[in-house]
């Protein structure tokens, strides 16, 4: 058991009304990254405690998992803790069946790791079992019948939703989630190729919604494509509030990662203009955004009124209220190493999945695993 610590304050929550930054070249977005100069830069303040109303982490953590390896996504199948895991580079679908108890459902087939491709994503719809992969002629999603039940699931028939998105060694987003309109939003980095995250054209650094089947969507801002949202670098978390309001965490490069409110049609800059400033070019500013150094933002749920967001290279869990995003609390630093997702627990509880075991963490005895702690 860990007791929880109050939320700490970052660098941006000094008061300065400008810093000066580090501009890094990124080798990987959650990873290494290499010192290539200074400049100046805008710091937003960051309040120590969350706004009222806000949900925030209440109580002692415990296990759920443990001994995970390199453990990408997690769903919850029903209303206790079984749930399953993505592991990215062994391709294996894991079932958490009780505390600390896990079972291997199966191994998506044609799965090529290495860097940050493998297995990514997962969301359940109807019963059905969606998967992000990478796989050698690009990511893909695929639809597997999950057969069986809670306690002995097992991967049936897959079905190919889409295929042959732009992949590489980095930038594959990889994040899946269906919307409170039924559809499969995906998300697409742009795969090392940033010009491309501002091509129509192409799927890379965008945010694509497609149906169950595969289908585009006639309600879909350019015709006849699954593109949603576009200049994107790499978003690694999307969620909803009870309004339908999108909120889409996303890899920045040089100096600022980024929170931003997601509307069809619309360009969010890359790589034109990273973090703020991109008003006046017709580009979406971000509603909150963090230095490099401290997010690598990744997982993103939203509980009520209440954005969490998992942080690797920053090593926190940010609570950021959705009526007033430019604000943020962070909890947990540093006292679990890099954290790669969050997600609702059962019986008011947030879940976050370590990412200690990827080859850019420091594990400890455990890791990595996914961890409970109540909400208040």
């Amino acid at each position: 058991m860990h007791t929880i610590l109050r939320p700490h304050r970052t660098w941006a929550a000094l008061g300065a009304a400008a810093v000066t930054a580090l501009v890094l070249t990124a080798c990987t977005d959650d990873g290494a990254r290499t010192l290539r100069g200074t400049a100046s830069a805008s710091a937003s303040t960051v309040p120590t405690a969350p706004a009222a109303g806000v949900l925030a982490p209440g109580g002692e953590t415990s296990d759920i998992a443990t001994g995970l390896d390199a453990p990408w996504s997690v769903v919850r199948t029903g209303d206790g803790v079984d749930a399953l895991v993505s592991e990215r580079d062994s391709a294996k679908v894991l079932e958490l069946t009780a505390p600390g108890k896990t079972r291997e459902v199966g191994t998506v087939a044609g799965v090529t790791g290495g860097g940050e491709g493998g297995l990514l994503g997962l969301a359940m719809h109807d019963g059905d079992l969606f998967v992000y992969s990478t796989a050698e002629d690009g990511n893909r999603i695929q639809r597997y019948d999950l057969t069986g039940s809670a306690g002995s699931y097992a991967l049936g028939d897959a079905t190919t939703i889409i295929d042959g998105l732009p992949s590489n060694s980095f930038h594959n987003g990889g994040r899946i989630a269906f919307g409170p309109d039924g559809m499969l939003y995906a998300s697409v980095g742009d795969a090392g190729t940033g010009s491309d995250a501002q091509d129509r054209d192409s799927l890379a650094g965008k945010i694509l919604r497609l149906t169950p089947d595969g289908d585009v969507p006639g309600a879909n801002p350019f015709p006849g494509s699954p593109v949603w949202s576009l200049g994107h670098r790499n978003v690694q978390g999307m969620g909803w509030t009870a309004d339908g309001t999108m909120f889409a965490s996303e890899f920045g490069q040089d100096t600022w990662d980024e929170l931003n409110v997601i509307e069809q049609g619309k360009d969010y800059g890359w790589p034109e203009v990273e973090g703020k400033g991109g008003e006046d070019q017709g580009f979406v500013d971000p509603v909150q955004q963090w230095s490099t150094d401290d997010a690598s933002p990744s997982g993103l749920a939203v509980i009520g009124d209440t954005v969490f967001v998992a942080n690797l290279r920053g090593e926190v869990v940010r609570a950021i209220p959705a009526s007033s995003p430019a604000e943020s609390a962070e909890y947990f630093t540093g006292d679990f190493g890099r954290i790669r997702t969050v997600l609702e627990g059962p019986e008011e509880s947030l879940w976050f999945v370590t990412n200690n075991t990827d080859g850019r963490g420091d594990p400890t005895e455990g890791d990595d695993r996914i961890v409970s702690v109540p909400l208040a």
